[in-house]
């Protein structure tokens, strides 16, 4: 297939420095600089806000102002009627959209155009793409509701989420893991996120420093981290635990405290350079409780630090061979994470071994491959 294609994607915003901002801007400015794809992308939020990840120069940004945003704060009936009058102005606009753009493949990052896109008449292939793992997706909870109805609220949702899905022609998924959970669907795809670098330098694996990164938020589980840390200090004290990340930074450094590690664990804000920190540490956590993938664990790789992760939902079984570039911990094992630490700490060499080998076997997920995954996916969805 030499035609040039053109590809809309489907997002609220690009201006929040987040995983599913980041994967679709490394992909789209490939396929621009790379394929000649012609790469649009169409936005309902952020009107004005610059993309936090710059994009190619040839990628055209469509800004349809339908500000969902501005419902945050709202009492649940007002979110209610807002949305759904939101969402008829969204399919109306994305629909003229479409029609103008005319491309041959649209991609829903399943958000909340996946409700209509297949109704859209533009012709274009409707393809669905996942940033988050099944059992997490579309979670709902407002405390003023009683339990059972925010799950019966939750299975109504994830009905018509699977109803829709049905309808594209292929679903794609961050993981083998994932995939292995939507059984109501045939048209699943696994693509791994890109690595979004592959820097010269490396870690050495010799300092005395352990490093963790993301959102400080539930879902992240640096509360665990931190509580196997102080089982980690106690053997260690001359190491340092480094979590960068920013969010609900005031309840995590009260743990910190109340913990008696605020010596040895040092929060710290998100920073431009996070391949330096990477590479000035000898061990990679991750502690969440759930991920799509799991960026910031072939991040560390990359740099060279072999990783420590929980077995959670979705992406380091995908990711890490155990024993081989990183240790594995059952899911919620913190006195477990706390001995695999400790392992690495105790053992350079391995540990050396090991942060070598992740550099290695990192590679799989080097840009080129996954766009060729793409490519190859976008042709024979065409070709269907």
């Amino acid at each position: 297939m030499n035609k040039q294609l053109r590809i809309a994607y489907c997002i609220p915003s690009l201006y929040y420095p987040s995983g599913m901002e980041r994967a679709l801007t490394l992909k789209a400015n490939y396929f621009a600089e790379h394929f000649g794809y012609d790469i649009h992308i169409i936005l309902t939020d952020g009107k004005g806000k610059e993309p936090y990840y710059p994009l190619h120069p040839s990628i055209t940004l469509h800004q349809l102002s339908i500000n969902y945003d501005e419902m945050y704060g709202r009492s649940l009936l007002k979110r209610i009627s807002g949305y759904s009058k939101k969402q008829r102005l969204y399919k109306k606009r994305l629909n003229e959209c479409l029609c103008e753009i005319r491309p041959d493949i649209t991609v829903s990052l399943l958000r909340r155009e996946i409700n209509f896109i297949c109704d859209m008449k533009d012709g274009s292939v409707k393809l669905g793409e996942i940033h988050f793992n099944k059992s997490n997706y579309r979670e709902f909870t407002d405390n003023r509701l009683p339990g059972f109805v925010q799950r019966m609220v939750k299975q109504y949702w994830m009905r018509q989420l699977i109803r829709q899905l049905r309808k594209v022609r292929y679903f794609v998924v961050l993981s083998n893991e994932d995939a292995a959970e939507w059984t109501e669907l045939d048209n699943v795809k696994v693509i791994h996120n890109p690595l979004p670098f592959l820097p010269d330098q490396q870690s050495d694996g010799t300092q005395k420093q352990v490093i963790a990164v993301g959102r400080y938020m539930p879902q992240k589980g640096f509360d665990r981290l931190v509580s196997a840390w102080r089982i980690v200090s106690r053997k260690h004290p001359d190491w340092t635990l480094s979590i960068y990340g920013d969010g609900m930074r005031e309840q995590l450094q009260r743990q910190v405290d109340e913990e008696g590690v605020a010596s040895s664990c040092l929060l710290k804000h998100t920073v431009q350079n996070i391949v330096d920190k990477y590479c000035e540490s000898s061990v990679f956590v991750l502690s969440s409780r759930y991920e799509g993938f799991g960026m910031v664990i072939i991040e560390a790789m990359a740099c060279g630090v072999p990783p420590v992760s929980f077995t959670c939902p979705c992406g380091p079984r995908d990711i890490i061979a155990d024993g081989r570039d990183g240790l594995l911990v059952e899911n919620g094992d913190i006195g477990g994470l706390a001995e695999k630490i400790c392992y690495l700490i105790e053992h350079e060499d391995l540990r050396r071994k090991m942060g070598r080998q992740a550099r290695v076997d990192v590679e799989r997920f080097r840009i080129e491959h996954i766009a060729e995954q793409w490519k190859e996916l976008f042709e024979e969805a065409l070709e269907k």
